[in-house]
């Protein structure tokens, strides 16, 4: 019966969610890592980007001496559009920071009130179709920092009620697994988790020697669909980096 049910709750890792397909679509690649402070092989990373054809890139935990070393190792040959907020006493191992390959319109150090890392955005426009994408960093549910988590999400989850004309896209390391009731919260009924929908079985990504928990994510707004999930070890980092191809309705 266990077993039933459990195939049942994780049901969108088997089979993919519906989603009509539309006459006018745009792909992007994406990619969200957690840098562990800023040791991340900085290298490595931008050969990701130019092997895997990432557009969009959200990193968390980044240095200001990771920022160099990926500046010195080209990145701007791939991504040359960022936003990067400064440092703040809230902090959560480093900044946030956001790439892309497209120029980046209404670009924020930090999209809403949150007591964890500030979370940069901008707007992309795809298939004619704005698209905000977001880094995002709760802090990590341990004892003396469960209140600040459940305030992290709880602050995230208000972007259900944000402009709908926009759709959002929210990359980052959760802290958090889709079994917990706080991140299904957050998630509402506007937006969807890309492992959970995509049909394309787990993709663990912590902690990276060994993985056996899925919470870095994609989450993103109705009228986009992820496929293509896999995760990537970078040296240097704790988390597996995680990457999809995006499709714009």
């Amino acid at each position: 019966v266990c077993v039933v049910i459990q195939v049942a709750w994780h049901w969108g890792y088997i089979v993919p969610a519906a989603n009509p397909v539309a006459q006018s679509m745009a792909t992007v690649r994406v990619m969200t890592f957690n840098t562990k402070q800023g040791v991340a092989d900085a290298q490595q990373i931008v050969e990701t980007i130019r092997e895997e054809h990432i557009e969009v890139l959200a990193m968390q935990e980044v240095s200001s001496d990771l920022l160099n070393r990926l500046n010195d190792g080209g990145i701007a040959d791939y991504l040359p559009y960022s936003v990067t907020p400064q440092l703040t006493w809230h902090d959560n191992g480093g900044v946030n920071v956001l790439y892309s390959a497209y120029p980046l319109q209404e670009t924020t150090e930090n999209l809403i009130p949150i007591e964890s890392s500030s979370i940069p955005a901008a707007t992309v426009v795809l298939n004619g179709r704005k698209v905000r994408f977001g880094s995002v960093h709760p802090f990590s549910p341990r004892p003396r920092n469960q209140g600040l988590w459940n305030k992290s999400l709880d602050s995230i989850a208000q972007l259900r009620h944000y402009d709908n004309n926009e759709s959002y896209v929210l990359m980052g390391d959760f802290n958090a697994t889709w079994d917990h009731a706080s991140f299904r919260y957050l998630l509402g009924d506007r937006f969807t988790d890309a492992g959970q929908s995509a049909g394309e079985g787990l993709h663990m990504t912590f902690p990276a020697v060994f993985p056996i928990a899925e919470i870095d994510h994609i989450i993103y707004d109705k009228g986009v669909r992820a496929t293509d999930l896999a995760t990537k070890r970078i040296q240097g980092s704790d988390h597996l980096a995680l990457l999809a191809t995006l499709t714009i309705a």
